[in-house]
């Protein structure tokens, strides 16, 4: 009897062996793939102004990845609208235009800084104030969401 357990042992460990390598081989490809990311973002902060007027959201977009990705969709918890905006000079004059995506290329960088490209935060859900920090989901064209940390600062703070 002890012989047929250990041979029955054996056969067992000898099938289950080569089905546990067949399964983390068909596996681990799809898990690295899916934790993959192809898109950071860094040195993300909002100018924060009194009296609940709106904001503006700034950060680096940095891609790691071969193709471009675009930033097509921003949204909070934080505050009821947040939108993509660009500064744009008419001679003189400046006016925000609404923005509907920004393309990061592969390999590179884009920011979103004072003068040109602006994330306006508005209708604030509860009291923000400078030394806060809000959370910003950044959705781009490959499917990647970010959901980001942003500094609040003072506009003394960002001179």
């Amino acid at each position: 009897m002890t012989i047929k357990r250990k041979t029955l042992s054996l056969l067992a460990g000898a099938f289950t062996l080569p089905l546990a390598f067949a399964v983390a081989a068909t596996v681990a490809p799809a898990a690295h793939a899916a934790g993959a990311r192809s898109m950071a973002v860094k040195d993300a902060w909002v100018r924060w102004l009194p009296n609940n007027l709106p904001a503006a959201g700034y950060a680096t977009l940095v891609n790691g990845g071969d193709k471009p990705v675009d930033l097509v969709d921003i949204s909070s918890g934080d505050y009821a609208d947040a939108m993509l905006h660009q500064t744009v000079s008419n001679g003189s004059s400046q006016k925000m235009v609404m923005v509907d995506k920004l393309t990061v290329p592969a390999h590179s960088q884009v920011a979103i800084a004072p003068g040109g490209y602006h994330i306006m935060l508005e209708d604030a859900k509860h009291k923000v104030a400078p030394g806060d920090t809000v959370h910003l989901k950044l959705k781009f064209s490959d499917g990647e969401t970010l959901d980001t940390p942003f500094a609040v600062k003072s506009p003394a703070q960002t001179q």
